[in-house]
């Protein structure tokens, strides 16, 4: 088998890996670099979920790249647009033509004799196997797994004479026109699906088994349009993007440092777009804190125009059993239905799944710790592009990917050959990766690894303080070991075995 030598191989062609191809590009542009995609197209999540009505749940002002700016007005944008700006941006800049199709990595080791990974992907419906080799891995494949959704067990499920649809595979036939639809969930996907399918089926019901909140926004911006009058485009629209940027920052802190007001807020603006028969504290009271799961965003309102029009309506129950008409709630009632949408979340996958291996031992990825949100503990020359769960994911990936080439500059500047995480300090203690109590993230977080309870191993979930560390701020600390191939060798073999 041979064997294709690159500087850096870079996993998923979706939003962070063509962001990442740009930055190798820009600020390394002496390094060989390949894009490694499992699927057959570029977009990642927006090109696999193909749902009526799928949107940002992001101002595009932050989710657009700020070397490439999202110049619509639309700060919320359908996904088809979004499929084309990502596509767009790959092929301007030529990131196109680094991108390898079809090629699904399951396997990653690490050789510390060769300061290398060595890298197997399935290639194809044959899943031929092909190796690559290189200095450092990027995997930039987010953390849901795309070939399986999350559906829990509904008694009687077989019974149901219409049709049940997932929206992770939503059937490019699928006819809904004049059907009465049953969506099950009450997350962002339920409360975008909602409103979009009324316009022709016959009836569109959200069943819930608890609240989540949801807030109304508007769904254009014309900052960067009207700055664009009098200031160069450049600065127009990094004013545009700064300004939703510490609107979300300023959000999140007041929800948590404040979250009775915040549910009153909240709590005050569903209630003011309701019909008088549908009661606030039933539907659109949860039971946590505003942030400990992520917000529902709503454009221009649309779920409570739907809601008020008629065209829409609420359940908030628990399931009994699928019956051949419909479903039979624990209350009695029996919701008829067509076609039913289990909208019931997303399964996570750690690291894209893969197996990984450091000098023959294998990585138990729960026993690490995350490194300043974006590599891992005694696993050297790898970086994750893991985005914030409070604000567009790109902000994050975009620091990342800044961060990953100034590492590979420094080491190439001191004739270095590896860096890797570690964690000396005792008392340290361990917290889940990802702070949210979200259903889809407390049934898959024991597979990832930890963060800790002080920086460098804390995630804090702040643009601006990341900003400063990851793009003006050291990359050397207390914590990163740098090492030349044959010098450093041992003492990560030891540490490894230990």
């Amino acid at each position: 088998m041979t064997t294709e030598t690159l500087d850096v191989l870079v996993v998923g062609a979706g939003l962070s890996g063509i962001g990442a191809g740009y930055h190798l590009q820009n600020r390394c542009p002496g390094k060989t670099y390949a894009i490694l995609e499992a699927r057959d197209a570029i977009g990642g999540t927006w090109d696999l979920f193909r749902y009526p009505g799928i949107r940002s749940d992001s101002d595009m002002f932050t989710l657009g790249y700020a070397f490439h700016p999202w110049e619509d007005g639309k700060a919320i944008a359908d996904g088809a647009s979004i499929r084309d700006y990502v596509r767009d941006t790959a092929d301007r800049y030529g990131i196109s033509d680094r991108i390898r199709f079809h090629h699904r990595v399951k396997r990653a080791s690490w050789s510390s004799a060769e300061a290398r990974w060595t890298v197997e992907a399935e290639v194809g419906e044959a899943r031929e196997t092909r190796r690559f080799s290189c200095r450092f891995l990027y995997l930039c494949s987010g953390y849901y797994d795309y070939h399986e959704g999350y559906t829990p067990h509904f008694e009687g499920r077989e019974s149901f004479t219409g049709e049940i649809v997932h929206p992770q595979f939503w059937p490019e036939d699928l006819d809904y026109t004049g059907k009465r639809v049953v969506v099950i969930g009450s997350g962002a996907t339920a409360v975008t699906l909602v409103p979009s399918m009324t316009d022709k089926a016959a009836h569109v019901t959200m069943l819930q088994r608890s609240p989540s909140y949801v807030l109304s926004l508007p769904d254009e911006d014309h900052t960067a349009e009207q700055l664009g009058r009098f200031l160069p485009k450049r600065f127009a629209f990094g004013a545009a993007r700064w300004k939703h940027v510490m609107l979300s920052m300023a959000f999140f802190q007041f929800c948590r440092r404040f979250p009775e007001r915040a549910k009153r807020m909240l709590r005050k603006q569903v209630a003011a777009q309701l019909p008088d028969h549908i009661d606030v504290d039933t539907h659109f009271r949860p039971s946590y804190n505003p942030w400990d799961q992520r917000l529902c965003f709503v454009p221009n309102g649309d779920l409570f125009k739907a809601l008020r029009a008629g065209t829409a309506s609420i359940a908030t129950d628990h399931i009994e059993r699928f019956t051949p008409e419909g479903i039979r709630l624990q209350s009695g009632e029996t919701l008829a239905a067509d076609i039913i949408v289990t909208a019931t979340g997303l399964k996570m996958l750690a690291l894209g799944g893969i197996d990984f291996e450091v000098d023959g031992e294998a990585v138990t990825l729960p026993e690490h710790l995350s490194y300043k949100g974006m590599m891992i503990s005694e696993v050297p020359n790898m970086a994750i592009a893991l985005g914030y769960t409070n604000a567009s994911w790109t902000l994050k990936a975009d620091l990342t990917s800044m961060y990953v080439c100034r590492l590979l500059n420094h080491m190439d500047a001191r004739g270095l050959d590896y860096c890797l995480p570690r964690n000396d300090d005792p008392g340290l203690d361990e917290e889940p990766i990802i702070d949210l109590a979200a259903g889809y993230v407390l049934r898959a977080i024991d597979q990832f690894p930890k963060q800790g309870s002080k920086a460098p191993w804390k995630l804090y979930q702040n643009y601006v303080l990341d900003l400063l560390t990851l793009r003006y701020g050291s990359v050397r600390d207390d914590a990163m070991v740098f090492g030349r191939r044959g010098e450093g060798v041992s003492r990560v073999a030891r540490r490894q075995a230990a």
